[in-house]
């Protein structure tokens, strides 16, 4: 399917789901998520290349009638898998595609099989994402007296016209209601956007930006544009028709988010998020960043528990038959090494606002942070005095390359 990323290599998956007890051992030093993989569209967006259809790409023998009671057995296996070592879990994130074409009771449904079969910490944060043109009032309702706490809502710009090139169908005036419904229904609320887009000018970033505030959400994602190969947009700049995102371009309207951003009261905790408030961040993510547990429900989802990671078939089709069988969707999985788990640490660890403690740095590692320092690309300060490498806004820019030289040869 065109636009559908490949799976990663890695070593089979056995068709129990079965993990390592060496893994299933070290589920309670973290906190425990759940992913929902929602993988349907109404339209499919030139630039995404997510593991998402729309109906008349699947045809026959997926549909989402049967969704919920699909993804509930694969709540059924998870709970086998992990038997009396699971842990409540405290962060759900639904996610897709756009989980909210499905009816909201299907989705209260499915948060009721996590609640069932593992039970949920009375302080668990779960969340959907949507489109603004997705959800109403009655629908927000029913999420929150389901127990969402959180919808995350695809904005990704005020502009038509930049909007028109993402194939995103919505009209912007639907932000500002979805917002006000999700407020009026008692949830948190987030806005996702995107920059970078191939016609969108400084100012055109500006008014996304400015209309975003206007809404005051408790929380905003602003994400560089990447053409993906494999997508309609990495098509379109291949035959001229688009110009590729310019680097220079990018890194001036990332540093207009922040500043716009931090204006309005918004800090600033992963290098593409910000929150008004600690409480405003998004937990389930930072278990992702922190390397903590979690379990991907859906087709393509990927799960993560004690250094094993693993990801389910693409297709919906393959998704529901296996499980239909009894067996585990998991298509692949990999073990990781130590030096891979440290790898990654650093790779995602640094890339928070709280830093990744210098003492979890090889020596290359720890050497390098001086001059990171020198290059202005850490905060000396939070380098001396805490011990931490906590990215600089330059820093934040080149996070890439800070990464590359702390993890050394």
């Amino acid at each position: 399917m065109a636009g559908v990323p490949r799976l990663p290599d890695g070593e089979p998956a056995p068709p129990s789901g079965e993990l390592p007890a060496a893994a299933l051992s070290r589920l309670g030093e973290g906190r425990f998520g759940v992913y929902v993989h929602v993988p349907f569209c109404a339209v499919r967006c030139g630039y995404c290349d997510f593991n998402t259809y729309t109906l008349p790409e699947l045809g026959a023998g997926a549909s989402t009638d049967d969704y919920a009671d699909t993804a509930l057995r694969e709540l059924d296996l998870a709970a086998r898998v992990l038997g009396d070592a699971a842990p409540v879990v405290d962060t759900v994130f639904v996610g897709g595609g756009t989980p909210t074409l499905l009816p909201p009771a299907d989705l209260v449904r499915v948060l009721d099989g996590v609640r069932e079969r593992f039970g949920l910490a009375a302080d668990a944060e779960v969340t959907t994402e949507a489109n603004p043109d997705s959800v109403d009032e009655a629908g927000l309702a029913t999420l929150a007296a389901g127990g969402f706490t959180r919808v995350s809502v695809g904005m990704q710009s005020a502009v038509p016209h930049v909007l028109a090139t993402l194939d995103r169908t919505h009209d912007p005036a639907r932000v500002g209601r979805a917002v006000s419904a999700a407020r009026a229904a008692g949830l948190a609320t987030s806005l996702d956007l995107i920059y970078g887009t191939p016609g969108e000018s400084l100012g055109d970033w500006r008014r996304s930006l400015e209309a975003a505030l206007e809404h005051a959400p408790d929380h905003v994602s602003a994400y560089a544009l990447v053409v993906e190969a494999g997508t309609a947009m990495a098509r379109q700049v291949s035959r001229g028709e688009l110009p590729a995102p310019d680097g220079d371009d990018e890194a001036d309207k990332y540093e207009l988010a922040d500043t716009l951003l931090a204006q309005a009261g918004y800090d600033w905790y992963e290098v593409s998020n910000w929150a008004r408030t600690p409480a405003g961040r998004c937990r389930h993510n930072e278990g992702y960043w922190r390397g903590d547990a979690w379990w991907g429900v859906g087709p393509g989802a990927h799960g993560h528990v004690g250094g094993v990671r693993w990801w389910n078939v693409k297709h919906p089709r393959a998704y529901a038959a296996r499980l239909a069988l009894g067996d585990s969707p998991a298509a692949g999985r990999e073990v990781l090494t130590v030096e891979q788990r440290r790898d990654e640490e650093v790779l995602l660890g640094v890339r928070l606002r709280d830093g990744l403690p210098v003492d979890r740095l090889d020596d290359a590692g720890r050497t390098a942070v001086a001059g990171l320092v020198a290059d202005g690309l850490l905060e000396g300060a939070a380098a001396v005095r805490d011990r931490r490498c906590v990215l600089t806004l330059r820093g934040r820019l080149l996070a890439d390359t800070v990464v590359r030289r702390l993890l050394g040869p």
